[in-house]
């Protein structure tokens, strides 16, 4: 019979140099729920904040100043018709979906800046911020 390990110490840690710099490149990816809340707030974030779901699903709801484009809709042109800025933010439904991968995947293979908001409308909720629209 095999012998069962225990799931957490189960396999050995990161070096703390590997588990910083591991870290650290999330910090560039990502960014969170409560940050984007704090930073919408401010007059001028320093983002532009893109709901990457269908109309449909953002007619129902999103966050405050998010622009609706689809992801399969993001190409250089509708790019032309965002704000010019040095990041994007973009978020998906919640972490059930991959929507929002996609679209910060496509944002950067057009040579933009691009964070994704890990949550989603799922994590916004969740951390008790309200919709609009």
């Amino acid at each position: 019979m095999p012998r069962i390990t225990d799931p957490v110490t189960g396999t050995p840690a990161a070096d703390p140099t590997d588990a910083a710099a591991h870290f650290a490149a999330l910090m560039r990816l990502e960014t969170d729920c409560w940050d984007v809340h704090t930073a919408l707030r401010r007059t001028k974030p320093g983002f532009v904040l893109i709901d990457v779901r269908s109309t449909e699903a953002y007619d129902t709801g999103h966050l405050p100043n998010a622009i609706n484009l689809p992801h399969a809709r993001i190409v250089e042109r509708t790019l032309d018709d965002l704000p010019p800025t040095d990041l994007y933010v973009v978020y998906c439904a919640g972490p059930h979906c991959n929507t929002a991968n996609r679209a910060a995947l496509r944002l950067a293979q057009l040579g933009r800046p691009v964070k994704k908001m890990i949550g989603g409308v799922t994590g916004w909720l969740d951390e008790g911020f309200d919709l609009v629209g």
